[in-house]
C-alpha cells in the first residue's frame, strides 16, 4: 500500500506541476505531448525523492505519454484490460516491493550447475526463480533437490509446468523473503541492487556455515566474494559466490 501511495503521489505532483506550468505560460507549454513528457519527467524526479526503487523511474516517465498514445489508437477497452491483467500476472510482486522479472541465460544455468556439482550440494534454492531458467535445467542435470521460489502468478505457473515431471524439483508460489535458508547447501538469486543489502542480512542470519550463496550480476554490499565467475553471455554476467 505504501508503494502504491508513493507512486500515486509522484504522478499527482508531476501533474500539479505541469498544470501550473501550462497555466502560467500557455503559449510556451502548449500541446498534449509536450505536457505529457514534462509531467513524466517531474513524476520520475519525485519518485527518486520519495525513494521508490529505480524501476519506477521509467514507469513514471512513460505512464502519461503511453496513455495518450493508447487513446489516439482508439483500441477496444477489452484490449486494455487484457494488457493490465497480463502485466499483473507477470509483475505481481513488483507492486508489493519485490523485484521485476529477470531471466537468466542458458550459460548462467550451465555455470550454476557446475558450481552445484563442485559443491556436492544436496539441496538448492532459487530465490525469485521466474520461469525456472536456472532451476529447471539444474533439476534435469543433477541429482539435487531444487526448490524454486516465485510469487508472480504467471512465471510461477510456467515454472511449475516445466517442473511437473521432475521428481527432484518443487516450485513454491511464495515470496523469497518467506524462504528459510537453513535447509540449503547452495542458494541462487538474480534480483536487484535495491534488495542485496537486505538479502545479505538474511543469508548471513539463516544459511548454515560452509554453505554457498550465488548472486547473479549484483554483489552484496560490504561482502567479499569467495570467487567471481565470469559468464560469456550477452550480458557478460558475473556470478558472485559467497561462502557463509
Amino acid at each position: 500500500m505504501v508503494i502504491l501511495c508513493k507512486a500515486l503521489a509522484a504522478q499527482a505532483l508531476g501533474l500539479t506541476f505541469t498544470i501550473t506550468l501550462a497555466w502560467m505560460s500557455p503559449v510556451l507549454f502548449h500541446g498534449a505531448w509536450r505536457l505529457a513528457l514534462i509531467q513524466g519527467a517531474v513524476a520520475a524526479l519525485w519518485s527518486t525523492v520519495l525513494r521508490q526503487r529505480y524501476w519506477w523511474v521509467p514507469i513514471h516517465l512513460l505512464f502519461l505519454p503511453m496513455a495518450i498514445a493508447m487513446l489516439t489508437l482508439q483500441l477496444s477497452s477489452w484490449r486494455y484490460l487484457t494488457v493490465v491483467l497480463l502485466l499483473a500476472l507477470v509483475f505481481w510482486g513488483t507492486v508489493k516491493g519485490d523485484v521485476p522479472l529477470f531471466l537468466s541465460s542458458s550459460a548462467v544455468a550451465d555455470a550454476v550447475a557446475a558450481i552445484v556439482e563442485q559443491e556436492n550440494a544436496h539441496a538448492f534454492a532459487d530465490l525469485g526463480a521466474g520461469v525456472g531458467s536456472v532451476a529447471v535445467p539444474l533439476a534435469q542435470r543433477r541429482a539435487v533437490r531444487v526448490d524454486a521460489w516465485e510469487r508472480a502468478p504467471l512465471p510461477w505457473l510456467i515454472a511449475a509446468s516445466r517442473c511437473r515431471k521432475l521428481p527432484n524439483a518443487w516450485v513454491k508460489r511464495a515470496s523469497l523473503w518467506d524462504c528459510h535458508l537453513a535447509g540449503y547447501d547452495a542458494v541462487f538469486a538474480f534480483l536487484s541492487p535495491a534488495v542485496m543489502a537486505e538479502l545479505g542480512e538474511k543469508v548471513g542470519r539463516e544459511m548454515r556455515p560452509g554453505s554457498l550463496f550465488i548472486s547473479s550480476s549484483f554483489p552484496i554490499p560490504g561482502w567479499e566474494p569467495e570467487s567471481i565467475v565470469q559468464i560469456e553471455d550477452r550480458r557478460s554476467t558475473k556470478l558472485f559466490c559467497y561462502r557463509v
